[in-house]
């Protein structure tokens, strides 16, 4: 026993000598982070285990690609947003100090920052449409039921208009609602056939177009919410009545296009029951009410737009302030969402402020993944150190 002691003691001093004192505080932090990453990986893979059917089912859909293409261009899109954000700032900063800095300065600095802004800005377009994952990778990535995002293809040019107030040619309407929905699960969608790059927002699979109603209602059958944004499509009306054929009530919601005549017509001859819209304060064209069923199939509407104040000084307020509000459409839908879920029992708290958030996820997205990389690289370095080969 005591040889072996003075063994370990030995085999210690020695590593501390090898290895320094620092590269041995790192070995002693490495060995728990080495654990914890293990249990990590293994309740990853306990998660996906379970939404390993819908991810089958949708991988049969999607195209394969290199493993090293989604992270590359992970990367590339938050180094685009740095680029553009900094680039404004330099742009900012030389406008604002315009009295204090040299004019040779200025010349300069005015270019340059508008250059930085612009390449950051090329980058960031060309990087986040192939940095969006594929369905199948999106449902194995988080773990639960999907919401199954249904529309007409004809109402996609709707969907992708940006507007994110002060922070612009970022993130569209549908990114936003899919940042809101996500609140509840990965959102995937059917991509439009022959579409070479995804649409920016659910995670896309395209279907045959002679042969799609049966992977469709199939979906719909492990999804946790189908939200259907109505049009004028015949195949979208299709699944409006095989939902309410075959799912529970409470897994509906329907999204109500503002200034569409023809819809509400047609929704109201599937949905007797349903509310007069003219009674709903919401006017966008893009989304005006959020429709949920409770029990029996009974609708419930929430309109969507900003709540109406009451009381003159409220009211007067509100207005006064309306040209400075930052909160975009996208943001009044996920909190009608909100609304409308509480009312048949689904708890999805804060979703208008994930649909505003959705430019933050981005940049962790990538600000993640490239401070990872930097963290490997550092430490193989220092490991080859140790070893003499560095």
């Amino acid at each position: 026993m005591t040889a072996m002691a003075m063994a370990s003691g030995y085999v210690a001093v020695h590593l501390l000598v090898t290895v320094g004192v620092a590269g041995w505080v790192v070995v002693c932090w490495a060995a728990p982070a080495a654990a914890l990453g293990m249990v990590a990986w293994r309740l990853r893979c306990r998660r996906r285990a379970g939404a390993t059917e819908v991810a089958a089912l949708v991988a049969r859909f999607v195209s394969p690609r290199p493993w090293w293409w989604r992270p590359v261009f992970v990367v590339g899109e938050g180094a685009g947003v740095t680029l553009l954000a900094a680039g404004f700032v330099a742009v900012a900063t030389v406008q604002r100090r315009s009295a204090e800095l040299p004019v040779m300065t200025q010349l300069v600095g005015l270019p340059c920052g508008l250059a930085v802004a612009g390449a950051g800005f090329v980058l960031t377009r060309f990087c986040r449409p192939r940095a969006a994952r594929a369905a199948a990778q999106a449902v194995l990535a988080d773990g639960r039921a999907p919401v199954l995002y249904l529309r007409s293809f004809a109402d996609d040019a709707a969907t992708t208009q940006v507007d994110d107030g002060m922070i612009p040619l970022l993130h569209s309407r549908e990114e936003q609602l899919a940042a809101a929905l996500g609140a509840l699960g990965p959102v995937i969608a059917v991509g439009r056939p022959g579409q070479p790059l995804p649409q920016l927002g659910a995670a896309r699979f395209s279907l045959p177009l002679d042969d799609w109603q049966d992977t469709v209602r199939e979906l719909m059958g492990l999804s946790r919410l189908i939200v259907l944004s109505l049009g004028a499509g015949e195949g979208l009306w299709w699944e409006v009545r095989q939902a309410r054929a075959t799912q529970p009530p409470r897994k509906l919601m329907l999204l109500l296009p503002g200034r569409s005549p023809q819809v509400a017509e047609r929704l109201a001859a599937v949905v007797p029951d349903l509310p007069r819209l003219d009674d709903v304060a919401g006017a966008d064209p893009w989304v005006r009410a959020v429709v949920v069923f409770g029990t029996g199939w009974v609708p419930r509407m929430y309109p969507v737009g900003p709540r109406t104040r009451r009381g003159v000084i409220a009211r007067r307020a509100a207005h006064a302030m309306a040209p400075y509000d930052l909160r975009t459409d996208a943001q009044f839908v996920g909190r009608a969402m909100t609304a409308a879920l509480a009312s048949v029992g689904i708890r999805a708290p804060l979703m208008g402020q994930r649909a505003r958030l959705s430019l933050a996820t981005s940049l962790w997205q990538g600000g993640k993944l490239l401070t990872i990389t930097g963290l490997l690289i550092w430490l193989a370095i220092r490991v080859l150190q140790w070893f003499g080969l560095g």
